[in-house]
């Protein structure tokens, strides 16, 4: 009998799926929708008008928002209470697993295999390069594509690295839980700056100036919040990688 009832849920949700789609008004054919009664056309004409003699990379000043990369407009102005969301939600995940892994876990878990010494000093290398780049990909995230989250994921992705190629390897946690604090504490004040500063302001409004677009320190508080994210997420992805890589010792 619930196989049943389940199979005829399954063709009522698909029917209701096909009857939805050729519904033109709400779901117009490809290709004959109007962009631009969408919110996503606003976002580009505000970032990037029709005429190209308007907004001069590297000679511009003042844009609305500043980035010359139009995702980190929308990621980390038009729509930043909602990234700060987002990483609050990562923040969340982190505890949680500190919570239930961390504690009195204090030795590293044994490999099933012992990394020779090629191994050991070809990661370090590797370590400080892919390190590097994602300190340039957080802090050109307002540049080129990129940005805080990705920038972190690489600069954990460093640290996962040493922990598998290095059987002795293991970081300093209280260091990674002090740079998460610092850079949560950072975002949440810039933001709280943006309200108090302007009258009529808003919670991480931009109240610095947007100077030249294309220039390194330009945007605003933009590449400021880009790097804090960067440094959150990493010390939070590479606290989970510690707690998930020790136990607790004997």
């Amino acid at each position: 009998m619930k196989n049943f009832l389940a199979f005829i849920a399954v063709l009522a949700l698909g029917y209701m799926i096909v009857v939805s789609l050729n519904n033109n008004e709400a779901f117009p054919n490809y290709g004959e929708a109007d962009v631009s009664t969408r919110v996503s056309q606003a976002y580009i004409d505000r970032s990037v008008t029709e005429d190209p003699g308007d907004i001069i990379f590297g000679e511009a000043t003042n844009l609305e928002s500043g980035p010359a990369n139009i995702v980190t407009a929308i990621v980390a102005d038009y729509r930043s209470f909602d990234t700060l969301g987002e990483v609050t939600v990562l923040f969340v995940s982190s505890l949680g697993v500190a919570l239930l892994l961390g504690g009195v876990r204090q030795k590293r878990i044994e490999l099933n295999f012992h990394p020779n010494f090629m191994l050991k000093v070809g990661s370090r290398a590797l370590f400080g390069i892919i390190l590097m780049t994602g300190v340039y990909v957080a802090i050109h995230g307002h540049l080129t594509p990129g940005g805080g989250f990705p920038g972190g994921a690489m600069i954990a992705s460093s640290i996962l690295l040493l922990y598998l190629a290095d059987d002795e390897f293991r970081a300093k946690i209280k260091g990674f839980k002090m740079l998460e604090s610092f850079a949560g504490t950072a975002y949440v004040l810039i933001g709280l700056t943006g309200l108090l500063l302007i009258d009529g302001g808003f919670f991480l409004e931009n109240f610095l100036d947007n100077g030249v677009i294309g220039n390194l320190f330009s945007a605003g508080i933009i590449p400021i919040v880009y790097v804090l994210i960067g440094l959150k997420v990493g010390s939070e992805i590479s606290g989970i990688i510690d707690n998930f890589l020790t136990e607790e010792a004997v």
